[in-house]
C-alpha cells in the first residue's frame, strides 16, 4: 500500500493505493464524520463492487445508495438532479458524506453534487478505472457536460479522501484500460521524462495488468498531479498542463456526441495534435512525435481525428472551451519531453494545418 498526500492546507487529503481497499473500512471510515452516508454509483459498477463497500458502512444511522446510468452521455445537471432527489427525500443533512464508487464520471457528478447540496457537504473518490485513478478523482474539479462544451458547469471541490484499489482494474474492459493509458502517458510529456522513458518499456506490462506495473503507475501519475495541483489549486496557471490534448480532445467529444469516443481515446488524439502542432511551431522535433505516436498505438489508443470531422468543427468547438480566456485560445504545448508551456499566440493558418495532417478534413 502506497499513500501520499495532496498539500492544500486546511483542505489537503490523502491519496491511498493498494489491494482490497473496499474490503477493508478502516481506510474509509476516518475520514466520514457524521452519521450518514449516501453511495453514489452506477449500473456498471454497483453489482461489482457496492456491497463489499456496504459491509463496512453498517455502523451508520443511514446508508443510501444511488445507481446511475453508466457513460459520458449521462453527465448532465438532469443526472446530478436524481442525487439531489435522493438526498432530500431521505432528508440527508450538512453532516452526510457523498462517496463516489465508479469511475471519472460518477466521481465528476458526486464530488458536483456534495460542492452543492446545502452549499457543500463532505466526500471521497473511490475510483475504480485507470483513468480516474490517476487523473479525475485527484485535484477537487468536478462538473457536468453542456451540449456545447464537456465540463463547462462545475466546481472546484476536494475530496477527504481518495482510495485508490488496484483490484478494480482486473475488471475494467480493455478499452477503458487503454482510455485510462492515454492520461498516464500525458503526465510522461508534461512534466515527468523519465516516467515516459519507463512507459516505453514497460507499457506490455501494464496491458496485460501486471499489478506491480499498474500500482506504480498509478503512483507516479498521482505523484506528478498532487505536485501540480498543490502549486495551482484553481488553475489561475501552471495547472493548465494538465489539459494537454484535452482542449482537442473535448472538441472530438463535443462534436461527435459524448460517449462515442471514451475521454481518454479523445485525449489520445488530441495530444497527437498538441504534438504536431508544437513541430510545427519548431519546439519539438519528428523524433519525439514519432515517439509519442509508437507510444499510444502500442497502448491501443487512436491517432488521428474522426474521418468525418471537420477543421470548421474543430476550431468551432475550441472557442468554446474553458481555457478561451478574452477571446484568446490557450492551448498546452510541449517544449521539449516533460516539459511542457501555455500558449495563447498560435496562428489560426498553423492550427488548422496541424489539425489536417492529424486527419481533420
Amino acid at each position: 500500500m502506497h499513500c501520499l498526500n495532496v498539500e492544500l492546507g486546511e483542505r489537503s487529503y490523502p491519496i491511498v493505493i493498494g489491494s482490497q481497499l473496499l474490503g477493508d473500512p478502516q481506510h474509509l471510515l476516518p475520514y466520514i464524520r457524521g452519521k450518514q452516508v449516501c453511495v453514489v454509483t452506477n449500473e456498471t459498477v454497483a453489482p461489482l463492487y457496492l456491497e463489499r463497500l456496504l459491509e463496512g458502512l453498517s455502523g451508520f444511522d443511514k446508508v443510501d445508495t444511488i445507481a446511475l446510468p453508466d457513460g459520458e452521455a449521462f453527465k448532465t445537471l438532469d443526472t446530478v438532479n436524481r442525487i439531489f432527489d435522493l438526498l432530500l427525500e431521505q432528508r440527508h443533512n450538512r453532516s452526510t458524506t457523498l462517496v463516489a464508487l465508479g469511475g471519472g464520471v460518477i466521481g465528476d457528478m458526486a464530488g458536483f453534487a456534495a460542492a452543492c447540496y446545502q452549499r457543500g457537504v463532505d466526500f471521497v473518490q473511490i475510483p475504480t478505472t485507470l483513468l480516474a485513478q490517476v487523473d479525475s478523482s485527484v485535484g477537487g474539479k468536478t462538473g457536468v457536460n453542456h451540449p456545447l462544451g464537456k465540463n463547462m458547469i462545475g466546481a472546484f471541490y476536494q475530496p477527504r479522501v481518495v482510495l485508490a484499489d488496484m483490484n478494480t482494474l482486473q475488471t475494467l474492459p480493455e478499452r477503458e484500460l487503454s482510455a485510462g493509458i492515454a492520461e498516464v502517458i500525458k503526465y510522461g510529456l508534461i512534466c515527468d521524462a523519465p516516467f515516459f522513458d519507463w512507459l516505453e518499456s514497460n507499457m506490455s506490462r501494464l496491458l496485460e495488468r501486471d499489478p506491480q506495473a499498474l500500482a506504480y503507475a498509478v503512483d507516479r501519475c498521482c505523484r506528478d498531479k498532487a505536485a501540480v495541483v498543490a502549486e495551482d489549486e484553481r488553475e489561475s496557471g501552471r495547472r493548465a498542463i494538465l489539459n494537454f490534448g484535452h482542449t482537442f480532445g473535448h472538441a472530438i467529444e463535443a462534436v461527435q456526441g459524448y460517449g462515442s469516443w471514451l475521454h481518454g481515446e479523445a485525449v489520445a488524439a488530441g495530444m497527437v495534435m498538441a504534438a504536431e502542432l508544437s513541430r510545427l511551431r519548431g519546439s519539438i522535433d519528428t523524433e519525439l512525435v514519432a515517439r509519442i505516436r509508437d507510444l499510444l498505438s502500442t497502448a491501443r489508443l487512436p491517432l488521428v481525428a474522426p474521418d468525418d470531422m471537420t477543421v470548421q468543427q474543430f476550431l468551432d468547438a475550441m472557442a468554446v472551451d474553458k481555457k478561451v480566456m478574452d477571446g484568446r485560445l490557450r492551448l498546452v504545448l510541449l517544449r521539449a519531453l516533460g516539459d511542457a508551456q501555455i500558449v495563447d499566440d498560435t496562428p489560426p493558418e498553423l492550427l488548422a494545418e496541424a489539425l489536417e495532417n492529424c486527419g481533420a478534413v
